[in-house]
Parts: C-alpha cells; sequence; structure tokens
C-alpha cells in the first residue's frame, strides 16, 4: 500500500528530513484509506480505522514499524497462535484508530496502532502467566512501552492516541481470546483470523479503485 500511495501522490515529496523522506500527499492518504478526524470530514467513510493500518507516511516510517513487526510477530504468533495473533493485530489497530478519531487527530496512518495491539497483548500473556517466561516478557513490553511514551513525547506528529488505543485493545484482545498455553488454537480463530483478513483486503480494493477513480477524474 505504501507503493500504491507513491504511485497515486502528484509528485512525490523529497527532503533532506529523513522524517518525511518519500512521503505520498496527504490526498492520496486519504483515498486510500487514512484515517482520523480530517479524513471523516472529507470521507465519512469510517471504515477508514480498518485500512489506516496498512498505510506509511515516509519511507523511514514503513521501515520502523517492519523492524518491529519483526520483533513482535514471531513472539505473539507463538504464545497465542497464528490466527489470534493477525486478529489482534487488525482489530487492534481498529482500535487505535477509532480512539485517535474520538481524540480529535486530524489525519492517521500507520501499523504502530495495531503493533501496540500486540505489545499490549504480550504484556497481557506476561502478567497472566507469570513465572520466569511470563516475568521476562512482561518485562521485555515494560521496556516497549516506556520507548513508546519516549518517542511520543519527543518526536512530532506522534500519534499517542492510536498507540494507547492500540496498547488497551491489545489487552482485552487478548483476555478474551486467551493464550495457547490455555486454550489450543481452533476452528473459531480459524473463522475469526479469516473474516477480519477478508474484510480488511476487500476495504483495501475498494480504496484503491476509488483512489483511481479519482485520479481518473
Amino acid at each position: 500500500m505504501y507503493a500504491v500511495s507513491l504511485l497515486f501522490s502528484r509528485g512525490v515529496h523529497f527532503t533532506l528530513n529523513p522524517l518525511n523522506a518519500l512521503a505520498p500527499s496527504s490526498d492520496a492518504l486519504i483515498f486510500l484509506g487514512a484515517s482520523g478526524t480530517m479524513a471523516l470530514a472529507y470521507t465519512n467513510d469510517w471504515s477508514s480505522i480498518f485500512t489506516a493500518n496498512w498505510l506509511h507516511g515516509s519511507l523511514l516510517h514503513i521501515l520502523f514499524n517492519m523492524l518491529a513487526l519483526r520483533t513482535l510477530v514471531p513472539l505473539t504468533a507463538k504464545e497465542f497462535g497464528v490466527y489470534r495473533m493477525l486478529s489482534i493485530y487488525i482489530l487492534s489497530g481498529a482500535g487505535g484508530f477509532f480512539l485517535s478519531c474520538l481524540g480529535g487527530v486530524p489525519l492517521t496512518i500507520g501499523a504502530s496502532a495495531g503493533l501496540c495491539g500486540l505489545i499490549g497483548a504480550l504484556f497481557y500473556f506476561g502478567w497472566s502467566r507469570g513465572g520466569s517466561w511470563g516475568k521476562m516478557v512482561f518485562d521485555q513490553t515494560k521496556s516497549w512501552i516506556f520507548s513508546l511514551v519516549l518517542i511520543g513525547l519527543i518526536l512530532p506528529n506522534i500519534n499517542n492516541w492510536g498507540h494507547g488505543g492500540g496498547f488497551a485493545a491489545g489487552f482485552i484482545l487478548a483476555f478474551l481470546f486467551g493464550y495457547e498455553e490455555r486454550r489450543r488454537s481452533g476452528n473459531i480463530d480459524i473463522l475469526i483470523c479469516a473474516g477480519m483478513s477478508l474484510f480488511t483486503c476487500l476495504l483495501l480494493f475498494r480504496s484503491i479503485f476509488q483512489g483511481m477513480a479519482a485520479i481518473v477524474k
């Protein structure tokens, strides 16, 4: 979706500032499903809370989130199973962007809401499981939370509403879904994951086609 957003941008934004290098235009991001109060005022489409999780605002933005995914996904999949992990990522991302809209964030995108959902799920796992392994995971998630808070205070344009909402949603979903040691993944987890994945893919394809139609006009 990042590559598509660059293609839809009328001129890519080049800058020496690494935070904004290869940044898609705001119009392209809104057409493709960015969320926030400004995007909602233009599109009136609340499904953007699902699509915004798959868009990024710069090359550094997507690289940073991919590195975080590389760390979080294997651990979350190990403790919750692949199906529950993906469902937590999608739903906590939507939860983070929903809270962002309520908090008045004008334009918001990125995988960080879903990533914070995975951190919230692991935080619950470590706290709930206990023992040496549970404590290790719990302590690791506390260090990630500290880093997120620090980044949110230092860097501009960080969506702390999205981070907080994603974390809270991930914690709640982990409690509701359970983890592998308590309940092995089953058909219900596959159905939820398949439903959420299909729903999100359909929304993303719709956003692409709507964006193409807007460019043609």
